[in-house]
């Protein structure tokens, strides 16, 4: 009976153990399920910040070769890690060739103090401007405006420095293009004020010509009928001491000096009359720019013009003057006895501007540019002050001597130019002698219309 309990209990036991070891492997195969699935899910996830990664690198490596400035990785030592695109083309070897390498060994000798300052600073987190020449493989230095900065790791500490630098070339043509448009504006601005004020001057001339004109008249007519009343009293004053004979009075004729005023009469009325010739041109030039004017524009060849109007000046002129006047034939619609004019007026003013040189040569040149042409006068003269330069196209400012020149040429031009046939004009120094007066004219188009002055 004991037995048959012990065998049953036996059994009881048996079954349990088997019971609780089919538990443990069905335990164990479920955290193997659950371990291999968060395997699969961090393998995926892995792979997904892998991808991103290699994209991330991707972006930088692109932002850095598509940089123009140079840059430069460097550790604490001063051993180069990394160079960007623009770097190796600058220095013209291959990346492989100094990866690793001394960042000393790479610009000149006379650098290397610079860049040991720089690496020193670095400790400091001292990031300063310096100028220094980067060595290619034929040995010579390409010299670059630099900036290093720090780098640190992901847990702050210092581990190398980033050499940031753009070449001086670059530098130098931003400058020049910055400068040109500088100058370029104040250029305008001169047109500009320019403008306004011949404007401005073209009204307040225009009532002070027309006054001026009117007086000058009768003054210049009246000196015309003093000279001729002066022929007549003499020849009187002669047949009355002939008819007297000793009756005259002839101490009396010393006293008063009747000769000596005789004598005078014709040149100080020759005198006045050229006084008043000269205001009368005054006056009319200021009536050509300030006085109502009513042109029809016509269709004119440019190049024979020139030739015409300079032909004009050169025939009133003493001495050989060497004329040399280029250019392809060009037809523009605009205002023909304006533009003869001033023609006539810049090579005069050439004339003026050689006055005491054994040697006279006027170059002109016209061209056309697009819907506009462009014609120099190009004297072999002194050139322009910086100081006249401003003041060039004033009306009454002139560099001749006092008697001269009434200082209304060019002042006259530049408001034929400028107001009347829609160009512009400008005058510099040539860069090797003498002075240049460019003016530019519109081609037009085949309109007639009535101008007036502003």
């Amino acid at each position: 009976m004991a037995s048959d309990l012990s065998k049953q209990m036996m059994a009881q036991e048996g079954t349990l153990a088997h019971e609780s070891a089919e538990h443990a492997w069905i335990t164990v195969i479920q955290k193997m399920d659950e371990v291999y699935a968060e395997m699969l899910d961090n393998q995926v996830e892995l792979e997904e910040k892998n991808i991103a990664l290699e994209e991330a690198q991707a972006y930088i490596r692109g932002v850095q070769s598509s940089m123009s400035d140079v840059l430069l990785v460097c550790d604490l030592g001063g051993r180069v890690q990394q160079a960007n695109r623009a770097f190796i083309a600058l220095h013209g070897a291959s990346e492989d060739t100094f990866i690793g390498t001394s960042i000393l060994t790479l610009f000149e000798e006379k650098c290397v103090p610079v860049i040991e300052e720089i690496l020193d600073g670095i400790q400091d987190g001292e990031t300063e401007e310096h100028e220094v020449c980067l060595l290619d493989q034929t040995k010579k230095g390409s010299p670059l405006m630099v900036r290093c900065s720090p780098q640190f790791d992901h847990d702050g500490a210092l581990i190398g420095m980033v050499l940031l630098g753009r070449p001086f070339g670059e530098l130098r043509k931003a400058y020049n293009e910055l400068n040109q448009a500088h100058l370029f504006l104040k250029q305008t601005q001169l047109h500009l004020v320019q403008s306004e004020k011949m404007a401005s001057l073209g009204r307040l001339v225009a009532g002070v010509a027309h006054e001026l004109n009117n007086p000058i008249s009768f003054v210049h007519s009246n000196m015309y009928a003093i000279k001729k009343y002066g022929y007549r009293l003499r020849e009187y004053i002669e047949f009355l001491h002939q008819e007297l004979g000793d009756k005259a009075d002839n101490p009396l004729r010393n006293a008063l000096k009747i000769d000596r005023i005789l004598d005078d009469i014709p040149s100080l009325v020759d005198g006045g009359l050229e006084g008043t010739e000269r205001v009368s041109g005054i006056v009319q030039d200021l009536r050509r720019f300030s006085a109502s004017h009513r042109e029809e524009k016509t269709d004119f060849e440019l190049v024979s013009l020139i030739k015409n109007a300079a032909k004009w000046v050169l025939q009133a002129t003493q001495g050989k003057v060497e004329l040399n006047v280029s250019g392809e034939p060009v037809h523009i619609f605009n205002f023909k006895g304006f533009v003869h004019q001033v023609i006539v007026n810049l090579v005069q003013n050439a004339l003026d501007a050689m006055e005491h040189q054994k040697q006279l040569r006027i170059d002109i040149h016209c061209w056309q540019e697009e819907n506009q042409v462009k014609v120099e006068v190009h004297d072999y003269g002194t050139g322009i002050t910086d100081e006249d330069l401003l003041r060039i196209f004033d009306p009454f400012f002139t560099t001749k001597d006092v008697g001269k020149g009434t200082g209304l040429g060019l002042y006259v031009s530049y408001g034929l130019i400028v107001e009347q046939c829609g160009g512009e004009m400008e005058a510099k120094n040539h860069a090797e002698v003498g002075a240049v007066f460019r003016i530019d004219l519109p081609m037009g188009a085949p309109l007639s219309m009535d101008v007036e002055d502003v």
